[in-house]
């Protein structure tokens, strides 16, 4: 990809794709406030501002890579702390809080879908084009994150929810020890596709529910 192409790709997903992982983040800790967990407002960290929560790696440097050099979109922030001993009932307020995450990027899908059809709907010129296309990465990258972060390795939320679920004993003993391998395990499933085709048939149905109800549909 030439130097102009990707600062072109780059102005339309940076947006989408930075407050796509900053609301993930800060539901968790709007959630786990609203369970008794003050952690995360405490540390500042219940504020959209991106700076507040951007990793150097996962929110800047790893898509931006995945941008020039094609392959399954996706990033992460710095994790809002949430402490489970502060909230009311701890595992299945723990079990909400962990699916908020995905939840916010389903909905943001939804708003971006929203957007297009305004810019689709209106004559804004090239600033409505630039807007759609926006929306497209949006609705695309908010189902990959969402999707992706309920894979049920932890420490992804999906890992996270499961064992807060399922009854205590082995199988959440088990998810446990996975727990300091979950990121290598991911990173693996990630280099040999095997991630991406667990994701594909979900993020199929999901962009053609969108496409069937907007009108538009979700693009890399």
């Amino acid at each position: 990809m030439d130097l102009n192409s990707f600062l072109t790709k780059f102005s339309i997903a940076a947006i989408p794709v930075i407050f796509a992982i900053t609301v993930h983040e800060v539901a968790h800790g709007w959630v786990a406030r609203s369970f008794g967990d003050r952690t995360a407002e405490m540390q500042g960290r219940l504020s959209l501002n991106p700076i507040r929560h951007i990793d150097p790696v996962g929110t800047i440097l790893v898509p931006a890579l995945l941008l020039a050099f094609g392959g399954l979109m996706f990033g992460w922030a710095k994790p809002v702390p949430v402490d489970p001993r502060n909230l009311r009932n701890p595992r299945p307020n723990m079990a909400v809080v962990s699916f908020a995450g995905p939840a916010a990027n389903f909905a943001m899908a939804i708003a971006w879908a929203l957007i297009m059809v305004l810019a689709q709907g209106f004559n804004f010129g090239v600033a409505g084009s630039w807007l759609y296309e926006m929306g497209g990465y949006g609705i695309f990258f908010n189902l990959i994150i969402g999707l992706l972060n309920l894979v049920p390795i932890p420490p992804l939320d999906g890992g996270q929810l499961l064992q807060n679920v399922l009854p205590q004993g082995p199988l959440t003993e088990l998810l446990e020890r996975i727990r300091p391998f979950g990121f290598v395990i991911v990173m693996v499933l990630l280099f040999t596709k095997v991630l991406g085709y667990l994701l594909l048939p979900p993020l199929v149905f999901l962009l053609s529910v969108i496409e069937a109800i907007f009108g538009v549909r979700g693009h890399p």
